[in-house]
């Protein structure tokens, strides 16, 4: 009996040594972290998604450009004739105490100069903000809004010319359009270089400065017109889509420049396969 006894301790004793390291392994299962990736455009609940905040109005694209605008034509509508701190008739005759006689033609030229800058640069294969399209879409939307203000103001105040010629004088078109075609150069190249707007600023205020010289408009006149022009363009820019191709003119790689050979001028091109 005793005998029996022990054997049946020693075999359980040998299953039990066999049985518990495979009790061992077993390991419970994982348990799955809970999901806390963020779905921004999940929304399993259900709640209505709040509208993006909008900037406050004065904020906005159409009154940061229309700033330096609004400035030029308010102190060119409170300087006209007599009015204002430092009147056109005070600035006329200081302008003729410095030039006398001086008279030229230049300012009639130098009216679409911006824009033969313009052309220029694109031709050396200076990259523009638009593409050549929407560059001449925008320029003609421009040109309406500036030449349809400028008619509309001259036969509202008939303002007389300081050489008597006429009453159009307020505001000026001359330099309306020069600074215009400015705005235009200094909006499509100014992420390449600040100096293609400068000169083309440079250059519309020096048709600003002939008209004054030349008799032909008051101070007030090429004022508002600066401020006339600029707004044009902004409008321009600000109410185009760009829903056309980028697609340029010319081949890839080609761009021409001016040149100087033999005494004469010229155009070079290179084509840069």
């Amino acid at each position: 009996m005793r005998t029996f006894l022990s054997r049946g301790l020693v075999g359980f004793a040998l299953w039990l040594s066999v049985v518990t390291p495979t009790l061992g392994q077993v390991t419970p299962a994982p348990i799955t972290p809970a999901d806390t990736i963020t779905r921004p455009y999940e929304n399993p609940n259900g709640i209505p998604t709040p509208p993006a905040a909008r900037p406050p109005w004065y904020k906005g694209k159409l009154v940061r450009a229309s700033i330096i605008p609004a400035i030029l034509i308010t102190y060119g509508a409170t300087t006209i004739n007599g009015n204002g701190f430092y009147s056109s008739y005070q600035a006329n005759r200081d302008i003729h105490k410095l030039f006398p006689t001086f008279r030229t033609r230049a300012d009639d030229i130098l009216l679409v100069a911006p824009y033969l800058e313009l052309g220029a640069v694109l031709l050396a294969g200076v990259e523009s903000r638009d593409d050549n399209l929407n560059i001449g879409l925008v320029i003609l939307k421009s040109e309406a809004i500036m030449l349809s203000s400028v008619f509309a103001l001259k036969n509202l105040t008939k303002i007389r010319r300081p050489d008597n010629s006429d009453m159009l004088s307020f505001p000026s078109g001359h330099t309306a359009q020069a600074f215009l075609a400015a705005s235009i150069v200094h909006n499509e190249f100014r992420h390449k270089s600040q100096w293609y707007g400068i000169g083309a600023y440079t250059i519309a205020t020096s048709v600003a400065a002939l008209r004054m010289i030349n008799s032909k408009h008051w101070q007030s006149d090429v004022v508002a017109g600066a401020g006339i022009g600029i707004l044009s363009a902004h409008v321009g820019y600000l109410t185009h889509r760009n829903r056309w191709g980028r697609k340029p003119i010319l081949p890839k790689g080609m761009s021409f420049s001016p040149t100087w050979q033999y005494n004469a001028p010229g155009l070079g091109m290179v084509w840069q396969l």
